[in-house]
């Protein structure tokens, strides 16, 4: 154990009074230039991201104003953590929590958000502030529609920006014994980066606040220039805007950087990779930019910015390569050929498969856990099958043995052995024809079994390939 490690806090009666008091750690084996960069770990919160803090001052401020009574219901707009945090400290004071969030959020969140207990309403991520499907416009005409319920706002509540002068500013500046020369952060709510800043400010420093944005937020193009900048879309979740909420003070910030997504996701997979700490994909976006600042500068400086969250939220997205190459950011060679429209392949071990002897039991489990429809059936490296659902249905459909002997029959006794293939090296327009007949593509290369393409793949490799 390191002589240096921190000592050990008291035991505490509730996970809340672990909110807060965050660790943070120096980047070491990430080229830096010729700056320090430290990582403020937000991740260890008990909700898992820096959202706890803001949950604690909003909800402390409405029972005070009389806005949240007992029995009421918290009701808020969210890309998930805001939800996450509103839950643990609202379930933990007895409210009930009903969220709004935009249906590109991972789903790690949302399962996470109903084992809390949450009553969580998923709406559309494609629409503009002021449609009703937008996701504050939505939180905002529930809340009046429900007796009792109280509308928090991160948006719009300085509660939020609060939080974070009185706790996570003071912590940073103790932490970096007032050496710091730029603060990074985002805006999703607006509070983190505005309540960090005045605290800095108040306290003396010249820090440069710097904003962390994705590419097609609007809110980098007022700071730089004036004016919102493009607006797009962008699958990095929890920063980024197309309005400028009215939580953040934009005077505050001094510099901002438009980050893709390739570079956001690609910085925290590297963090995992050469620092060990698995962050999620805004916290891409916010390292990605600092270590931009890092690199400009010609002589040693100190940056600091957060792991927002816990990428343990992002592994069926951030760290899932193909949903990477399904959302075209993967880095991946490219062949001018059908197996480009094929993500997941065999040769990589990519492909859930079925042996001929294999039990339709076992086949069913693999099918179920992949989250698949259909099953190649591989003997001797060679493809000699396919087993779809529409196989076991007809198997199952029998009352002639009973349902145990029916999943114990081998897989050969029900897959598909006519088989509907396409050479790798046809066009696409060869594809149509075995989807006009409810077909998967099974694309060979010679004899080698490549993948398969279903007509999900080929909409998605026109969407990316316009």
């Amino acid at each position: 154990m390191s002589l240096n490690a921190p000592a050990l806090s008291a035991t505490v009666k509730s996970p809340l009074d672990l909110i807060g008091r965050t660790p943070m750690v120096e980047v070491t084996k990430i080229d830096t230039g010729k700056c320090r960069l430290l990582l403020k770990l937000e991740s260890q919160n008990p909700g898992g991201s820096i959202k706890d803090r803001i949950a604690v001052e909003m909800l402390d401020a409405a029972e005070r104003e009389g806005w949240l009574k007992e029995g009421g219901t918290i009701v808020e707009a969210t890309a998930g953590n805001t939800g996450l945090a509103l839950t643990l400290v609202g379930r933990a004071r007895g409210y009930k929590v009903l969220l709004v969030i935009p249906d590109k959020m991972s789903k790690e969140k949302i399962q996470h958000l109903r084992a809390m207990g949450a009553d969580v309403r998923l709406t559309r991520s494609d629409v503009p502030h002021g449609h009703p499907e937008y996701y504050t416009d939505m939180a905002e005409r529930l809340a009046q529609a429900i007796p009792g319920a109280y509308y928090v706002n991160q948006f719009a509540n300085q509660s939020n920006a609060e939080a974070h002068v009185k706790t996570t500013g003071p912590e940073i500046w103790e932490q970096t014994g007032g050496d710091i020369d730029a603060f990074v952060a985002g805006i999703g709510s607006g509070g983190t980066i505005t309540g960090v800043a005045r605290y800095l400010k108040s306290v003396g420093s010249n820090a440069q606040i710097i904003l962390a944005d994705p590419v097609g937020s609007t809110l980098a193009g007022i700071v730089n220039e004036g004016v919102p900048g493009p607006d797009g879309s962008y699958t990095v979740e929890g920063i980024g805007q197309n309005f400028v909420p009215d939580t953040a003070d934009m005077s505050l910030i001094d510099k901002a950087y438009s980050i893709p997504d390739a570079e956001a996701i690609a910085t925290a997979r590297e963090l995992l990779l050469k620092e060990g700490i698995l962050a999620g994909s805004s916290s891409g976006t916010l390292i990605a930019t600092a270590l931009r600042w890092c690199r400009e500068q010609t002589e040693p400086k100190t940056c600091v910015t957060f792991v927002c969250d816990t990428g343990a939220k992002y592994l069926s997205k951030v760290y899932n390569d193909a949903w990477l190459a399904d959302q075209g950011l993967g880095e991946r060679e490219l062949h001018g050929d059908l197996s480009d429209l094929i993500n997941r392949k065999y040769e990589r071990g990519d492909v859930v498969v079925a042996g001929p002897g294999d039990t339709l039991d076992t086949a069913f489990k693999r099918m179920k856990g992949a989250d698949v429809s259909q099953l190649p059936i591989i003997e001797d490296g060679r493809l000699v099958g396919i087993l779809d659902e529409s196989d076991l249905v007809h198997v199952m459909n029998t009352d002639e043995i009973t349902r145990k002997e029916r999943f114990a029959k081998p897989v050969a006794d029900a897959m598909t052995r006519d088989l509907d293939t396409v050479q790798v090296n046809e066009p696409l327009d060869a594809l149509i024809p075995l989807f006009d007949r409810d077909r998967v593509a099974i694309v060979l290369d010679g004899e080698k079994f490549v993948g398969l393409i279903t007509r999900t793949d080929l909409i998605n490799h026109l969407s990316l390939n316009r």
